[in-house]
């Protein structure tokens, strides 16, 4: 895991909060007006929280869903803004024990909102005691020890909780279900990424002219977090490599410095690509020897690597190991190399490289 959380805190691309991110703060907006992208989410909270806000009563609970850096915190805190409420903001790996839950559960206030990030990793002790204080807006408590312990329910404020997850199918079913409002945040397009450049730009006083824009939305993976990472980095080398304007010259010398490309691939990434199509005929390969091929311990390959390699239809798992696709190929300059190996596995040429190929005998391509 120490490699990732490495890769995590050093990849100009990675998804996880860096500590150069704290400056992403100032970027973060406000209110649902300010938020681009995520059309439906915005339109259903916004009658959710006018129609709490009109009747006067605490916004039902909110489940947020989705990758790393897609705005899941910023939603929480527009939610409290719109709502004119305060917010207590936390981390499941945070909260140790169920004092500690208790301790912010009995000084929330009236229609606050209370924060909890990461909550499929909430231990089980602490899940019961969220759901008496979701439903019944009371937790309960044992007082003294042995035969005279008794439990007394302690009522609590009217709250909203808002859980964030990157990994749903790990948070309970019994806790999902107290969830009356559910948002699954999805990757932004080009377009909206455009946007929140823009926004970022303006709010950092950096010129940026509009192909600079869309290069740089190419390459930031549909993440707002990396668009608002890269666009910092693009400021630098505008201002020493340039007159402090971000140009399309200044995003191809830069990337071309960071080691990363308009696909929003790092090095590694290709070479992962490479490795399979030069030494293994593109595939099939063991999740094994494609790590120690590549010297990356197999945590990192299969959880930092592999996942948006198979998102961009690069790569694909199979039951038989790893393999690339024809886009693969197309991406690396490879096109000859594909027909070559497909030729000798008596399989017939596609041409277009748009998705995975498929050959006769099902060995390349299946």
């Amino acid at each position: 895991m120490e490699d990732i959380d490495y890769l995590q805190s050093t990849s100009v691309v990675a998804t996880g909060y860096q500590d150069a991110d704290a400056q992403e703060n100032i970027l973060r907006p406000k209110f649902l007006s300010d938020f681009q992208g995520q059309k439906k989410i915005k339109e259903n909270l916004g009658v959710f929280i006018k129609a709490a806000r009109e009747r006067g009563e605490a916004l039902d609970h909110v489940f947020l869903i989705g990758p790393p850096g897609l705005g899941k915190t910023t939603l929480a805190s527009i939610v409290a803004n719109e709502m004119g409420s305060e917010i207590r903001m936390t981390s499941a790996p945070a909260l140790d024990k169920p004092k500690d839950l208790a301790g912010i559960l009995t000084n929330v206030t009236e229609n606050s909102v209370f924060f909890i990030d990461e909550i499929h990793r909430l231990k089980p002790a602490l899940e019961e005691m969220l759901y008496i204080a979701m439903e019944d807006f009371e937790i309960d408590w044992v007082i003294g020890q042995g035969p005279s312990a008794r439990t007394m329910r302690i009522p609590i404020p009217h709250f909203t909780l808002i859980g964030a997850t990157t990994k749903a199918g790990m948070v309970s079913s019994p806790l999902q279900t107290r969830f009356g409002i559910n948002c699954r945040i999805e990757f932004y397009n080009e377009g909206e990424l455009g946007q929140i450049i823009k926004r970022s730009a303006s709010l950092i006083n950096v010129p940026i002219d509009d192909e600079a824009v869309g290069l740089l939305a190419k390459c930031s993976r549909g993440t707002p977090r990396i668009a608002n990472r890269l666009l910092r980095r693009f400021r630098d080398f505008a201002e020493v490599i340039a007159d402090g304007t971000i140009t399309a010259d200044v995003v191809h010398r830069s990337i071309k410095n960071l080691g990363i490309d308009l696909n929003g691939l790092e090095d590694q990434d290709r070479n992962i690509l490479r490795t399979i199509i030069e030494f293994y005929g593109g595939g099939p390969v063991g999740a094994d020897t494609l790590s120690i091929s590549v010297g990356e311990a197999i945590e990192s390959l299969e959880d930092f690597y592999e996942p948006y390699l198979i998102q961009k239809g690069y790569l694909k798992r199979t039951p038989r190991g790893r393999m690339v696709t024809a886009k693969a190929y197309e991406l690396l300059g490879l096109q000859d190399r594909m027909e070559a190996q497909m030729r000798a596995n008596g399989s017939s040429y596609l041409t277009g490289f748009g998705g995975a190929g498929q050959d006769a005998q099902g060995t390349l391509f299946d």
